[in-house]
């Protein structure tokens, strides 16, 4: 049975997404209802600038003064999606204190704050859902918190962020270098004018910090989050890669370690296999590729980004939280009964590629080999070509911990016959 009373939902910004969630809000307004059991109501819009004409948009609806939005006391569901620490923290905690459920797309404050903002909705009896926060349109918070709560997940996997894929799609499949392809990211809207947080991994690393504390069920903040950008990467590592039947992706990778007792989070480039099904995810789109012990493999594909994809996200927890508030209940909060501690970088351990520049000369490998041997990190494979008294030596060994890897690049580094440590790269998903 339909309820009469509408629910009134307040958005908290108007941009490329809050635009999007408002003309679905309107165009599906009979269907929205339908599934939530009650009409839906758009009771207020903030926005920084008011005179910008919003098409579909009352004008009498818009507002500047968020604060005195989020403090009306009779909206059921606030809809952030400005994004940023503050104002956004403030607001979605008002929100709570006068009544309202949240539903946000805010991955770096939810990387940030996460507990706090869900002991806030804890206490005021409140929902918070941000299946927006990571991966656009794909779902992946609610199966991973709901579908999969049965489960132990061991690994999460996956390509996080469409503008990194992009360029490193067009690095592999082109030959363009990085500068080249973030060129054409540009003029197609897929990177900002400033892409330092897609191309730093500051982005992924946020989605990664959410993934890593829902599948762990772990608190989990953006400074646990080990991060390293892609602006190093070069066409001869995609040659590197190609050589040893691998391409190269960012990665957001969240594990268990191998007894369990702790879990990592890290973003960095890394090879990845071409039988391995992220491999073939290509231009801008995401993918997640999922570890547990009873599902096993699952993988999560899609658009990762955009105003309709992001959009659509957003609809669905207002769909659920909708449901929550007409059936007088709550979904799902904060699931951090584990506890894990959560192990430094140098604690990983997996496979690495490392290409050296070194002298053309007798003994280079034997000594080389050697520094691995002293610091207990196992060669699979060595590849030397050289010519005119300089050579490459590339590495690849089998799987040893960050920390050791690094004591042995600082002393191959000391030896006289290494030039340069032309490239480190991990090898994933093996």
């Amino acid at each position: 049975m339909m309820r009469t009373r509408p629910l009134k939902v307040a958005l908290l910004g108007c941009g490329v997404v809050g635009s999007e969630v408002a003309r679905i809000m309107t165009t599906h307004a009979d269907d929205l209802a339908a599934r939530i059991g009650a009409p839906v109501e758009l009771a207020g819009v903030a926005v920084r600038r008011p005179d910008r004409v919003r098409e579909g948009i009352d004008p009498a609806l818009v507002t500047t003064d968020a604060t005195a939005l989020v403090k009306r006391g009779d909206l059921d569901i606030v809809v952030e999606v400005i994004g940023g620490i503050e104002p956004a923290r403030t607001l979605i905690t008002t929100a709570f204190e006068h009544g309202a459920s949240v539903v946000s797309a805010n991955k770096a404050l939810l990387a940030q704050d996460g507990a706090a903002l869900h002991a806030a909705a804890e206490e005021h009896g409140k929902d918070l859902y941000y299946e927006a926060a990571v991966a656009g349109a794909i779902p992946l918070i609610r199966p991973l918190r709901e579908s999969l709560a049965g489960d132990k997940v061991n690994r999460v996997l996956g390509i996080v962020n469409g503008t990194t894929n992009f360029i490193l799609d067009k690095m592999d499949t082109t030959g363009a270098g990085y500068q080249e392809a973030l060129d054409e990211a540009t003029a197609l809207g897929y990177a900002e004018a400033d892409p330092t947080a897609d191309v730093e991994g500051f982005d992924a690393a946020a989605k990664a910090a959410i993934l890593a504390g829902i599948a762990f069920h772990t608190r989990v903040r953006l400074d646990d989050v080990h991060r390293e950008g892609m602006t190093e990467v070069t066409a001869a590592d995609f040659a590197s890669a190609k050589e040893m039947g691998c391409t190269i992706k960012l990665l957001a990778i969240c594990e268990r370690a191998g007894d369990g007792a702790s879990v990592t989070a890290r973003v960095h480039p890394a090879m990845i296999p071409l039988g391995h099904p992220l491999a073939s995810v290509r231009g801008a789109y995401n993918a997640v590729f999922v570890e547990s012990d009873a599902s096993g493999q699952l993988m999560f594909y899609g658009p990762g980004a955009g105003g309709a994809p992001t959009a659509s996200a957003v609809l669905g927890d207002l769909v659920a939280v909708g449901r929550n508030r007409v059936g007088g209940t709550t979904g799902p909060g904060e699931s951090a009964y584990a506890a894990l501690p959560v192990s430094s970088m140098g604690e990983v351990v997996t496979r690495y590629h490392i290409s050296l520049d070194v002298a053309d000369k007798p003994g280079v490998l034997a000594q080389v080999a050697t520094v691995f041997a002293e610091h207990g990190v196992s060669i699979d494979t060595v590849r030397q070509q050289g010519k005119d008294g300089e050579a490459s030596l590339v590495v690849v060994t089998h799987r040893a911990s960050d920390a050791a890897l690094g004591g042995t690049v600082e002393a191959l580094r000391k030896l006289d016959t290494v030039r340069g440590v032309a490239s480190i790269m991990r090898v994933e998903g093996e």
